[in-house]
């Protein structure tokens, strides 16, 4: 049992450590620690917790990582992941602090200039990932779902909880009930 909440630990703090960019750039790390290394979740059990996690309130890497630890050791496992989350962060929070405060030295500047199309690169590849399985081929009116969606988000200021909430509904009725 301990070594389970070690590795959850472990995995949660490595993701969140080399996840430069904030909470989007985290999730490919996490997707690798969880369903890669650790096998913890298939691909497509990572890609439903990600859209849940994404439809709940608060940072998306407490959010997995409390969900990941909660499925390899109860609660426990649970409070694992979020302290190897919460822990790392705090520290880099002062690191951060630290980049603020030089953020006008032409080297750091420079360096985070090089670091964020890794950081949008990053968030494309698991974007990729997690599309390969939001558009089964059995399913082709997911397409139409994703157009709508889009043009709902750029179009007005409906909260994406709602839209997520919708999205259920429909896919419970259409895709979810058997048909006769």
């Amino acid at each position: 049992m301990y070594k389970k909440l070690w590795e959850v630990f472990i995995g949660c703090a490595r993701a969140t450590n080399l996840g430069f960019g904030g909470g989007p750039a985290m999730i490919p790390l996490i997707q690798r620690e969880a369903v890669t290394r650790y096998k913890w979740l298939t691909d497509e059990e990572f890609a439903d917790a990600l859209a849940i996690g994404n439809s709940l309130p608060g940072p998306i890497a407490t959010k997995l990582a409390s969900y990941m630890g909660y499925r390899v050791a109860g609660w426990p496992g649970a409070l694992a992941g979020l302290l190897g989350t919460l822990l790392s962060t705090f520290v880099i929070v002062i690191l951060g602090d630290l980049l603020i405060r030089y953020s006008h030295t032409a080297a750091l500047n420079a360096a985070l200039t090089a670091v964020r199309p890794v950081v949008v690169i990053l968030i494309a590849q698991s974007a990729y990932d997690l599309g390969k399985k939001a558009f089964p081929k059995k399913y082709r009116s997911t397409w139409g779902i994703a157009v709508v969606a889009l043009g709902i988000i750029f179009m007005t200021s409906v909260h994406p909880g709602i839209l997520v909430v919708c999205a259920m509904t429909f896919g419970y009725f259409a895709y979810g009930r058997k048909k006769s």
